[in-house]
């Protein structure tokens, strides 16, 4: 038997904080069909209140080795169709190429691209690219960048999007624009010249402001746990 009291109580709050919530939400629906309108605004750095943002500039020079005894980059999977298809379609590589300071194998490794590309176009050549730039020299050595992008090799600039990185990249974002250098079409072996331009590490004040909104927002579901799910549960038993 379920407490008159109790559930009378649970119903009286209903009826108080219903009206609230259908307001909240026809609020909502009018805000988001005025702002549904408009495809894409610029907004103002002053108008959200930012700073100008520091850049970190890397210059390198990536070698993808699939010739001779020791490649860089193997075959791990293709389709069935990869063989017969003009651009490989499904073809997927696992790589583990040198980055270098210059563009001749000679000049000093600053780091390893590691990761996968695979061919996900079937009309030209254009390649999916995931994979992280793990650099080992200097003050970014033992970090890493990570890039998530469409490579259309045969462009002489293509552009491939910063999605995260790790030590002094940590929270970092930008881009990486690729220009073929050189490209053995007996071999299938490339130079690619890369320029990196990526955000550094967030500092601690911003670390602290992100932590904080977890943390509200945590305590918000909890409260919300606490204060609605009993009440649901009650006029649910009513059926």
């Amino acid at each position: 038997m379920l407490n008159p009291t109790i559930t009378m109580a649970n119903c009286a709050f209903l009826q108080l904080t219903l009206p609230i919530f259908t307001l909240v939400l026809i609020l909502s629906s009018n805000f988001i069909q005025t702002h549904s309108q408009q495809f894409s605004r610029r907004l103002s750095k002053t108008e959200m209140g930012l700073k100008a943002q520091k850049l970190s500039h890397l210059h390198f020079y990536f070698h993808d080795i699939v010739s001779g005894r020791q490649p860089t980059a193997v075959r791990v999977a293709e389709a069935a169709v990869t063989n017969s298809s003009a651009t490989g379609f499904g073809l997927v590589v696992m790589i583990d190429d040198p980055l270098t300071l210059g563009p001749n194998m000679s000049s000093k490794i600053v780091g390893r691209a590691q990761g996968i590309y695979g061919s996900a176009d079937l009309s030209k050549l254009g390649l999916l690219m995931v994979l992280n730039f793990a650099f080992t020299e200097g003050k970014f050595n033992g970090s890493t960048l990570s890039v998530l992008g469409r490579n259309a090799v045969f462009s002489a600039v293509r552009e491939l999007p910063i999605v995260g990185g790790s030590g002094v990249f940590r929270f970092a974002k930008g881009y990486a624009e690729a220009r073929t250098h050189e490209l053995n079409f007996k071999t299938g072996d490339a130079v690619v010249e890369y320029n990196v331009l990526c955000t550094p590490k967030l500092h601690s004040t911003h670390c602290d402001i992100i932590l904080c909104c977890f943390k509200c927002i945590s305590l918000w579901h909890f409260t919300m746990r606490m204060t609605m799910f009993p009440i649901f549960d009650d006029v649910r038993s009513f059926k």
